[in-house]
This record gives C-alpha cells, sequence and structure tokens, in this order.
C-alpha cells in the first residue's frame, strides 16, 4: 500500500512537470519588401536631337536650330557693307552679290562656306592658296579655301569684271537687278533654268535693293504690293539688248529662222544659249557662234 501510494506521489508529480515545459519554436520572417518610387522624366524630341547634333563651328549655332528667315536677317547683316563695297569698286549692285551668296552659300550656313569660307562655290583652277576637297557636279573637287568671307566677295567680283562671258553684265543699269539676274543665267553662270527667278525672291523679299540705292544715293519710293509693282511694269519700257557677239532678238523671229540666217542648226544655236526648249523673248541676245571653252568658275 505505502508502494502502490508512493508510485501515484511520483507519477502526480512527472505530470505536473510535464504540463509547465514550454514549447520553443522557431521561424524565419520574411523580409518586408521596400517600397520604390519611380520618377518619370519626360524630355522634348527636338531639345533631344540638338544635342547630339555639333555645331558646324565654334560659337555659331547649328542650322537645325536657327529659322531659315533668322539666317538669312544674320547674313544680310553681317555681309551688306561689303557688297556695297564691292558695288562701289567693280560694279556689280550689291543686291546681286548678296542674293548669290545667300543662295549659293545656304545663307552661311552650307557646307563649303563653314569650311573654307567661301560663299560662291569658286573653284580652285590656277589657285596658289589654300584648298578644300567637295563633292560637287563630280566628286571630291577642288574649291578655293579663304582666310576672311571678305576675300570670297573679292574673288566673286574679279571673275564676274575679268572674265569676258560675263563682260555684257555690265552694260546693264546698276539699279536693273533684274536684267543683272537675267543675264547670269544667260552667261552660263548657273544652269538652273529658275536661278533668276530665285535670285529676284530673295532680293524683293528682303528688299536688298535698298542697299543698291544707298550706293547710288537714290531714293526710291516705298512699294505697296502688287498692284505698285504691276503699274510700275506697266511704264516701264522692255530692255532690249543690243550686242555685236549675238543677235537681239525680234519680233517674229524663231529658232529655225535665226539658225538659217546665221547657216547653223537649231541644236546648235539652243547649245550655244543653254536652252532647254524653243522659247525666245524678244529683246534676248542670242550667241551665234561658239566661245572659246573657259573653264567652270563656279559650283
Amino acid at each position: 500500500m505505502r508502494k502502490f501510494i508512493s508510485l501515484l506521489c511520483i507519477t502526480a508529480f512527472l505530470v505536473s512537470c510535464g504540463g509547465n515545459k514550454k514549447v520553443i519554436t522557431s521561424r524565419t520572417e520574411k523580409p518586408t519588401p521596400r517600397r520604390t518610387t519611380v520618377t518619370t522624366i519626360e524630355r522634348n524630341t527636338q531639345e533631344i536631337i540638338s544635342e547630339k547634333l555639333p555645331d558646324v563651328a565654334p560659337g555659331k549655332k547649328s542650322s537645325t536650330t536657327i529659322p531659315y528667315k533668322e539666317r538669312v536677317q544674320h547674313y544680310i547683316f553681317e555681309f551688306s557693307s561689303i557688297a556695297m563695297s564691292e558695288m562701289k569698286t567693280y560694279g556689280i549692285p550689291a543686291s546681286i552679290t548678296l542674293a548669290q551668296g545667300i543662295l549659293e552659300s545656304g545663307a552661311g550656313y552650307g557646307e563649303l562656306t563653314q569650311r573654307a569660307k567661301n560663299h560662291f562655290g569658286i573653284k580652285c583652277h590656277d589657285w596658289e592658296g589654300d584648298r578644300v576637297y567637295h563633292d560637287d557636279d563630280r566628286s571630291q573637287e577642288c574649291f578655293r579655301k579663304y582666310n576672311q568671307a571678305s576675300e570670297s566677295f573679292r574673288d566673286h567680283s574679279l571673275f564676274l569684271k575679268n572674265r569676258k562671258r560675263y563682260s555684257r553684265l555690265f552694260t546693264f543699269n546698276k539699279k536693273d537687278y533684274k536684267s543683272w539676274a537675267r543675264g547670269l543665267r544667260e552667261a552660263g553662270y548657273a544652269t538652273d533654268r529658275k536661278y533668276p527667278e530665285k535670285l529676284i525672291s530673295i532680293i524683293e523679299k528682303h528688299q536688298l535693293y535698298k542697299f543698291d540705292d544707298e550706293v547710288l544715293g537714290r531714293k526710291r519710293k516705298a512699294r505697296r504690293g502688287t498692284k505698285t509693282d504691276i503699274s510700275m511694269a506697266a511704264t516701264t519700257p522692255p530692255l532690249v539688248v543690243y550686242n555685236t557677239s549675238g543677235h537681239v532678238v525680234q519680233k517674229g523671229d524663231t529658232l529655225y529662222s535665226i539658225s538659217r540666217k546665221y547657216k547653223i542648226s537649231v541644236n546648235e544655236l539652243k547649245a550655244y544659249n543653254n536652252l532647254a526648249d524653243n522659247n525666245i523673248r524678244i529683246g534676248q541676245v542670242l550667241k551665234v557662234e561658239a566661245e572659246d571653252e573657259e573653264e567652270e568658275d563656279f559650283n
């Protein structure tokens, strides 16, 4: 009996100890993800393009960032005094020189102008100075390189003044920029049939004739639009140029009748005068014989 009671007490003790025993478990806590804030930056496409394009010259903005009208205004401001100086010395209208420079140099931003300060595409020929090579009618043609833009303007004046093919230009009135523009084309300066119209458009749009007036010391009445221009044209007699080295087109003349008169073919007559079709106008001077071949002066 005593043994039974002792066993019972031991059993009760063991049970009470087991109930108080703590169960310890371990677990790994998952890290709380950090909240990420995304900032979107929007950029203008034009800004990105502008950053990728280098300036065409140190200290000068790329032409892609300057409107063409503004480029032309800058060109006129910078070079009009040079053009007027050349007009005083050589008699070439400043308006013509400026219009040609604007057209042929891309208003100063053309590749050849940027690389060589060559505003008129004057080629090397017998040039002893620096030169650059540039793709034009043929690959890698030789062009003159100048230290200053004024040297390019001077060479332009000398080419027109000293070359026989351009001599007829100097028979025109210095205020008659339209005849000068057409005469350049007829003398073979450019093959573009619209070259005269392009020059005249630039001159009239930007009123470059005012620089001619300043050199000539005359005042021109302000233009008031198309009606004024038409009325002026109606009262001004057509210009007829007489030239002993050619035929002055008269009323009723055709290329065929002129070719028969001078005993040449129509095709030869068209070739001598860079004619693309059979259209001629009264007062136009046509070459009736081949000139001595001269090297091309300009691009």
